[in-house]
This record gives C-alpha cells, structure tokens and sequence, in this order.
C-alpha cells in the first residue's frame, strides 16, 4: 500500500495532539482511502520557508500552528474558502502539484461553540487563529471586538468592521476569547482584574489552549464563569483539515467520531 506523509508546522510544536488524532484516521480509513498516512510533528525554525520545507519533505498534507498561519497563507499557490477573506491558512494540501491553502479554524472553531445564541465577542490577540475566528463570528452575525496590546494587524479586522482596542474597553462580552500565545507561557493575556470584569459579565470564557487549565481559564473557574478550553475546536479543525487531505473521501462528521475516541 503506498505511503503518505503528513504533519503540522509549529513552534513551539511538542505539545501537539494533530499527531495522535491524525494517525488514528489515517489507520481507520486506510482501506477506503487506498494508502497508509503518516502524520508527524515539524518544528519549524521561525525564519523558514514554509512552502520550501513542504515540498523537500515530500508532503502531501499539512497543518499550520503557531506562528506560522499569516505566513502559510503568503506563499500558497491557490487559496480556497474562508481562508481568502481571514488571510490565515492552517492546512495545506498539494492538489495536481500545486500548494493549496484553506482555512478549518474558522469553521472548527463555530462548531466547538454549540448554538448558544451569543451576540457578541471579545478577541484578545490579533494573529492567524484571531483573523479565523473573526471572520467566522462576523459570518455568523455576532458583533466582534478586538483586543491587542499593539496596533499590529488591527487594520485587518477594522476593514472586516470590528470594533478595536488597544486599551481594554469598558462593555460586556458574552463571549470573551483568549486567541494570544499567552497560555503557552502559563501567563494571563490582559490584566487579571480587566479579566474579572469581563468574565462577570460573560456567558463564556473560550481559551484556544487546550489540554491544561491555563491561567486564563483558573480565573474562570474562581468565578463560576463557564469555560471552555480549545480542545473541540482542535478536534473539530483536524476533521475539516482530514476532509480535504482525504479529497473529501471521509467527510468531517466520520473523521470527528473517530479523533474523539483517542483524545
């Protein structure tokens, strides 16, 4: 049975699950897809090619993560769905030898959420992951703040027509969305008593992190504010992303069920 490389492009990259849930699939639907996957983590130095590492490492697939997903989206051939108007890919697949990048973050992200009839939302962070998630929430018709320490990347999200800060507003969020690398380095994103007033207010407290409770969501907790961590959307994102490396063989909702059962 002929062989296929995939893997994730990350840095920090070791705390990865896109391995574990990835290789699940790849050996359940072997049969059907008609070749073995094999799906690895690649720590990326920060100055690297993206595409150039692609192609010497003779993938077929890939998923983006941070920091790479503004720059993944730079150097695609072709770029299809959401991804054109957020401007982030975080999964590429090469179709008839050409680099295509799409977008299952924004989608990953919408779905993990449930329909709870939120109204509107406060991003902190302004990256890849920040650009997905707002084009999705505007998409579904909720009022989108961001929230960055700098001005870098907010003219993106004022020509999508968010509102954007680059000191803490004074409003209430329903839904209040840690998109910063800040949980990675066991840190809060925003002041710890800015954070309180949000989440007395909130509906939900979102942190994209996954697999630990972060700083982020402790506070949460210390106030009864319901949370949620990013492992749904992870899931939720590498079935999309499964989707098209299996050229739509295996829809989302079968790749779901089976990435569910080992993480």
């Amino acid at each position: 049975m002929k062989l296929k490389s995939f893997g994730v492009f990350g840095n920090p990259i070791k705390h990865s699950k896109s391995p574990l849930i990835h290789n699940a699939c790849f050996l359940t639907f072997q049969k059907k897809l008609g070749f073995l996957g094999h799906y690895h983590p690649i720590l990326l130095p920060l100055e690297s090619h993206i595409k150039n590492e692609f192609l010497h490492l003779g993938l077929s697939g890939a998923n983006v993560t941070l920091p790479f997903k503004e720059r993944a989206f730079q150097v695609c051939d072709k770029i299809k769905g959401i991804a054109l108007e957020c401007a982030s890919v975080n999964t590429l697949v090469l179709e008839n030898d050409e680099l295509v990048g799409y977008n299952t973050d924004a989608l990953g992200f919408w779905l993990s959420l449930g329909n709870e009839g939120y109204q509107n939302a406060l991003i902190l962070g302004s990256g890849g992951s920040a650009k997905a998630l707002a084009c999705e929430l505007k998409k579904q018709g909720l009022k989108v703040s961001v929230l960055n320490r700098s001005i870098r990347g907010l003219d993106f999200f004022q020509r999508l027509g968010c509102d954007c800060f680059m000191e803490p507003p004074k409003s209430a969020f329903d839904l209040i969305i840690n998109a910063t690398s800040a949980s990675l380095n066991n840190e809060l994103p925003l002041n710890k008593e800015v954070l309180k007033g949000y989440f007395k207010e909130g509906k939900l407290a979102y942190d994209l992190a996954y697999g630990f409770l972060t700083p982020f969501l402790s506070l949460a907790k210390e106030l009864k504010t319901p949370f949620q961590d990013g492992k749904d959307m992870l899931i939720y994102q590498a079935a999309l992303s499964f989707e098209k490396f299996s050229a739509s063989q295996i829809p989302y909702s079968k790749a779901f069920e089976v990435m569910r059962s080992v993480f």
